[in-house]
């Protein structure tokens, strides 16, 4: 029995050196190498349409730019056109009245009809009546005419005066030295053209003694009142007392 039992194979051990070959389920790291490629090329394909996408519509309006641009006979029309007035392909109406580079009457037209006309005049069909039935267009250099209105605006502002607000500091007991400067300084100011504030800060218990405060007010505007006129009276905004002094608009 015993030379029987040591013959006989041990089919039901399992020898440890062929542990690592015998199948096992997938490791964490097996699952990540496979499924993670494969988000990454989804992410890179939407990515890709995306970038397709806003390719095509930016280069729709670098067409329209780059075919406005003319350097030799129309000069003006590279500049960007505004959005304010819908201007050739833009124009969404079937049928327009065409007004002419002339200011003359060339009739309803189609759309394809008034941008022909626009482009053998070398022109740009602007949308100038929208509400009207049927819209109206007119045929002119819409970039020479922005071009035109910016320069308008711009020399209008440039000829725009601002007027600016000047503070100027005194106290209730100011000596007369320092009202002297004070007072240099407010008539420099109004002679530039600015506006002068006049102010007083009165400390501790001087704000019981406010009308020395307005009395000083009073000298400042009556020393300016043949550059400036008072605009705001002496009043009284918490511890402290304004006054406000405007140029006089005769030119002296």
């Amino acid at each position: 029995m015993d030379a029987k039992q040591e013959e006989a194979p041990a089919s039901h051990l399992i020898d440890l050196k062929d542990v690592d070959r015998l199948p096992c389920r997938s490791s964490e790291s097996e699952v990540w190498a496979t499924y993670v490629p494969t988000l990454f090329l989804m992410i890179k394909c939407t990515f890709r349409a995306l970038i397709v996408r806003l390719m095509i519509k930016h280069g729709r309006c670098l067409y329209k730019l780059l075919s406005c641009f003319d350097p030799l006979n129309n000069p003006w029309r590279w500049l960007i056109i505004s959005k304010d007035m819908f201007i050739n392909e833009d124009i969404r109406a079937r049928e327009v009245r065409v007004i002419g580079p002339d200011g003359d009457q060339a009739g309803v037209k189609s759309k394809q009809e008034a941008l022909q006309m626009a482009e053998n005049a070398n022109l740009d069909l602007v949308l100038v009546a929208p509400n009207a039935k049927p819209p109206v267009c007119r045929i002119m250099d819409y970039g020479k005419y922005r071009y035109e209105q910016q320069k308008k605006e711009k020399e209008a502002r440039k000829n725009q005066k601002t007027i600016n607000v000047k503070e100027v500091r005194l106290s209730p007991n100011i000596e007369e030295h320092d009202f002297n400067t004070k007072l240099r300084n407010a008539r420099k100011f109004l002679n530039k053209g600015d506006k002068v504030k006049a102010s007083i800060r009165f400390r501790g218990r001087a704000i019981t003694h406010s009308g020395i405060g307005k009395d000083v007010l009073e000298r400042l505007a009556e020393e300016c009142k043949d550059i400036a006129t008072v605009e705001a009276k002496p009043k009284m905004e918490g511890r402290s007392m304004f006054l406000m002094l405007a140029p006089n608009n005769t030119e002296s």
